[in-house]
């Protein structure tokens, strides 16, 4: 009645029920209707209620929803109200809040915030609810699929880690959720690229499912479609997908450089030539994109890894891009400050990178280097402190292992190399070293500091510097210079930037340390602060000072006579004390400031106040505490001592050294002889290849000639006959023609052995040059002369063989002229057909003649031959004898150090005894080689970087 009352117009009678009871009976209602139409009516009316009555809807309906999904998945309607309903019960949006807040007033804020983690929780305790629910995400149904991903997106959201590990275990779980993206309705795609932000948020495993799914090659399809950095929000949320993926995951990093998707990101950074009017859209994707390049070059990642990726970027063009809009003018100031810092760190520790940067110039008349104006934006006081900031770590990872580059820069300083009219590099330093602003002189101090950090030479060089600090007076040292305004007293900044440049100058410099003891005043200001009660403001400092005083006495070369080691050390104990010292000098490391240095080299600090530490002194600060602490608690005669056991034990690794190198010379001659023996078997295979096949083929000529012979002795005794003249002349006549055709044969395969005789020539020719050249030093001397002895032998055996057929044709010359022999009457036809053969055979004997001469010929160049080669054996021989000689001296000099090793061996065994009386910790020898080991290494790394 109440119902019809609401159609026709008339006010309802009795109380209205309230929102919890209109739920109860829906969800009844859905419980007990047996038609689908009214079930999902029902459900429709609790999607409608859902916002408003958030809790009731929740706790009452949540079950009938899930047997909803599992029952009626064939109706597309019902599930998206279902999917909608669950979402809105999950969702904190703001707009549900305030509807919940309407509606269940009893209900305090802190628990309406907290409703979507438990009924997120209530969701998910059962495992198969996620899996049904990520099965609804293969529906192409627009109704189905969209609700779908809004709530998986609320569950990941709500409780992360949980819905990543079902989901990593769900079958096909992370593929379903990767098919979003090729999805042509741009709501859905746009929703899943939200999804898949929340699915891969610190969780490794799946972030590289995600990104062997193609992740990579198809958010760089979907940028490209956007328009790059003039793309909308679906850019950005591309952008931040793919830094989810690249962040701190070093496989994922590999596969995108592995991918060439380094090569694609260069279009993003292609803008044009008017840079006014960025939209706000365009600076966060341009951030985000620099930040992603930033990703893949951090310090943070592998060196190996980084350099790859350095490669990369300078051979596809990627760090012209950068330079190029770093130069560009109009560009808005974050970007131009996250661009330097980005050129900082593609170019940090890459020396191809490095002298490119160098080369850039500024569009300027007349052009400046490019990190000439970056110093003149660092000096300026009026300048943003973040981008002077960035400008002084483009600078410093121009210098991070770029000796080049500090030589070029400390050179602009020296007065040989300014030029007129110019600003240098120097110059701005220099300036901002004593400019009045506190910022700039720390800046120039740390930035002059990295020119000579692990340069010995470039300290050396910067004490040449001179200045002019007024008209008339004479120019000072740059040393001296910063020594007087440390002595002034000037703010704590500037003091800490300059002790931070002294500090790097003079360590490990003993010519830099006897210039700053020279100035006496210099050791006696530096005992002053340390042992002064000063506030908390100078303990840094102190502190600071203490650490300059004990590398004045860890590199001091003894040199000034007032103060050496021993002096300063005396100095230390009377006017400060040594606990004092060590107390001083560990506070450094204790500051606060100093901790957030060391987490990583580019400078950033909250302020410019804060700006006190740099990462690479802190790494000076840890390398020289323990070696300070050690020498000013080490008396002199202990020093005397470890200096003598450091003399030996560099004298016993000179000695090693020198026997390893002998051995390293040794092992290269032995495989050298091994490939000279290698080549020479290899040659005497292919000569008795070829002798072989040349002793076949005399075997056959042989054959050929005694044929021809029994031929020949054969028509000679036919021929005796008189009687029977005209057969003997067919006979002969016949015989002749047989024999001129095997001469004409002979006469071919005698050509073929002179040929393959000539070649054989050539072949022992080049065979005796290069054993001429290569015997020289061989200890495989019997070898050599072995196949020489066979050779020479093969030689004999031919020319046995030649002078065997030589003899042949002897015989066959004169069974040629007994044919002639016969007195016959010269009337006859038969007769003159005879001589007329007679005379044919004659001429042939005169052919043979000539062939017997030429093979005489060759045969005397086999003797020639043979004579030279007997000749190589005598050099091989005398050689034989000299290298013999070589060898025991060898030995005997080998003796000779293994005897003075020996010695030394009982030397520093003694020293090493006396050391553990005196209570010295000593390291076995295994340790000392180990450790020299891993210096070779490290030498080696610092070579090939």
């Amino acid at each position: 009645m109440n119902f019809l009352r609401g159609v026709i117009g008339g006010q309802p009678v009795g109380p209205q029920p309230t929102g919890a009871e209109t739920i109860q009976k829906l969800c009844d209602r859905v419980a007990s209707s047996t038609l689908l139409e009214d079930r999902r009516d029902a459900v429709r009316a609790l999607k409608s209620l859902s916002k408003k009555y958030r809790l009731e809807v929740g706790t009452q309906a949540m079950g009938q929803l899930i047997h909803i999904l599992q029952t009626d998945s064939s109706d597309s309607e019902i599930i998206g109200y279902a999917l909608d309903t669950l979402y809105n019960v999950i969702s904190n949006d703001e707009e549900g809040d305030q509807d919940e807040s309407e509606g269940s007033e009893e209900v305090s804020q802190k628990e309406a915030h907290d409703l979507g983690a438990k009924f997120s929780d209530a969701l998910i305790d059962e495992q198969e609810n996620i899996t049904l629910i990520l099965r609804f995400l293969e529906e192409f149904d627009f109704q189905v699929r969209w609700p779908g991903v809004k709530l998986i997106t609320a569950l990941l959201k709500q409780r992360c880690a949980p819905v990543q590990g079902i989901i990593l275990v769900s079958p096909m779980g992370v593929s379903r959720l990767m098919d979003l993206l090729a999805d042509s309705r741009e709501i859905i795609r746009n929703d899943g690229l939200l999804l898949l932000q929340q699915l891969t948020k610190g969780n490794a495993a799946i972030q590289k499912i995600v990104a062997f799914e193609n992740a990579f090659e198809r958010l760089l399809d979907i940028i490209t479609e956007e328009e790059n950095s003039d793309g909308g929000i679906v850019v950005e949320d591309c952008l931040l997908l793919m830094l989810s993926l690249l962040k701190n995951n070093s496989s994922n990093q590999n596969f995108f450089k592995e991918g060439s998707y380094i090569q694609r990101m260069k279009p993003w950074f292609e803008v044009g030539g008017d840079n006014s009017g960025w939209s706000a859209q365009k600076v966060t994707n341009l951030h985000l994109m620099l930040q992603l390049v930033r990703v893949m070059v951090s310090p943070m990642n592998s060196p190996g890894a980084i350099s790859s990726c350095q490669k990369a970027m300078y051979h596809c063009g990627l760090l012209q891009q950068l330079c190029t809009i770093l130069m560009a003018t109009g560009i808005p100031a974050d970007i131009l400050t996250e661009t330097i810092n980005t050129v900082s760190e593609v170019i940090r520790g890459s020396l191809d990178n490095q002298d490119y940067f160098a080369s850039v110039n500024a569009p300027s008349n007349p052009p400046r280097p490019a990190i000439v104006v970056l110093l003149m934006s660092m000096v300026n006081e009026r300048q943003p402190f973040v981008l002077r900031c960035a400008v002084l770590y483009c600078f410093q990872s121009y210098l991070y292992k770029n000796q080049k580059g500090q030589e070029e820069i400390v050179s602009t300083l020296l007065p040989s190399t300014i030029e007129a009219n110019s600003i240098t590099a120097g110059q701005l330093l220099c300036g901002g070293l004593f400019s009045t602003d506190s910022l700039s002189n720390w800046c120039a101090a740390v930035a002059l500091a990295h020119a000579l950090h692990d340069n010995l030479a470039q300290k050396e060089q910067l004490l040449r510097v001179q200045l002019a600090t007024s008209v008339g007076t004479p120019p000072i040292s740059l040393l001296q210079q910063c020594t007087n305004i440390l002595s002034q007293g000037s703010k704590v900044q500037t003091r800490v930037g300059l002790l931070i440049l002294l500090c790097t100058w003079i360590s490990s410099c003993p010519i830099a340390v006897a210039h700053f003891l020279h100035n006496q005043e210099n050791v006696s200001y530096l005992t002053s602060q340390i042992s002064e009660n000063l506030g908390e403001d100078e303990r840094l400092i102190q502190g600071l000072c203490a650490l300059l005083l004990g590398i004045c006495i860890c590199y001091n070369d003894n040199s000034l006579e007032n103060h050496t080691k021993e002096k300063l050390k005396q100095l230390i104990e009377k006017r400060i004390g040594k606990e004092n010292f060590v107390e001083k000098l560990g506070s450094i490391a204790k500051q606060e400031l100093y901790s957030r240095a060391v987490q990583t080299p580019q400078p950033a600090f909250p302020s410019p106040e804060q700006m006190l530490f740099d990462h690479e002194f802190t790494k000076l600060v840890k390398e020289l505490e323990a070696v300070v602490t050690k020498s000013v608690h080490k008396s002199s005669e202990e020093e005397r001592k470890e200096e003598e056991v450091k003399k030996t034990l560099e004298q016993h690794d000179s000695i090693m050294a020198q026997y390893k190198e002998l051995i390293r010379e040794q092992d290269a001659q032995v495989n050298e002889l091994k490939e000279q023996v290698a080549s020479l078997t290899s040659r005497n295979e292919q000569m008795q290849t070829t002798m072989a096949q040349q002793m076949a083929q005399i075997q056959q000529h042989r054959d050929q000639y005694s044929i021809l012979k029994l031929r020949l002795d054969k028509g000679s005794q036919q021929n005796g006959g008189q009687g029977e003249a005209a057969h003997v002349n067919g006979l002969q006549a016949e015989e002749l023609g047989q024999l001129r055709e095997e001469l004409q044969e002979l006469r071919r395969r005698n050509a073929q052995v002179e040929v393959q005789l000539a070649e054989r020539d050539g072949l022992i020719g080049s065979l005796r040059e290069e054993m001429a050249q290569r015997v020289k030093g061989s200890e495989n001397n019997p070898e050599i002369l072995k196949e020489l002895e066979a050779l020479r032998g093969q030689v004999h055996s031919q020319l046995a063989q030649i002078s065997q057929l030589q003899t042949e044709k002897q015989e066959l010359l004169k069974t040629t002229a007994q044919l002639a022999g016969p007195a016959t009457d010269p009337g006859t036809p038969a007769n003159e057909d005879l001589q007329r053969l007679l005379s044919a055979q004659t001429q042939e004997s005169e052919r043979l003649k000539e062939e017997v001469k030429r093979l005489s010929e060759s045969r005397a160049n086999m003797e020639q031959q043979l004579a030279s080669a007997n000749s190589t054996v005598a050099i091989v021989q005398a050689e034989k004898t000299k290298l013999q000689e070589e060898v025991s001296e060898s030995k005997k000099e080998q003796d000779d150090l293994l005897m003075l090793l020996a010695d030394q061996d009982q030397k520093i065994t003694s020293l090493k005894s006396k050391l553990k009386e005196l209570g010295e910790p000593i390291e076995d020898e295994d340790d000392l080689d180990s450790q020299d080991q891993f210096d070779d290494e490290d030498d080696e790394d610092e070579t090939d970087n």
